[in-house]
């Protein structure tokens, strides 16, 4: 039981990771591309860079740990 409980938490902690490093990433991509467009919006220019970065994080996070819900729910479904 140990076991399966541990690559449960294994599960949520990789996929977690990698939705922060995914998500932070592709939001800072985006506020890039929104900085170097000829004419930037309004909006886009008065964002606070980190405030949106992490909110990319936070995104990423939260689809990161429902990620691994879903595996981790189907991987016990196909088991019983």
């Amino acid at each position: 039981m140990v076991r399966k409980n541990s690559r449960f938490l294994i599960y949520i902690v990789a996929c977690s990771t990698i939705g922060v490093l995914v998500g932070g990433a592709a939001y800072s991509a985006d506020l890039n591309r929104c900085l170097d467009a000829a004419v930037p919006t309004n909006q886009c220019l008065t964002q606070d860079p980190v405030l949106r970065t992490l909110e990319g994080m936070t995104f990423g996070l939260i689809a990161g740990a429902g990620a691994a819900l879903g595996a981790t729910w189907q991987i016990w479904q196909k088991s019983k």
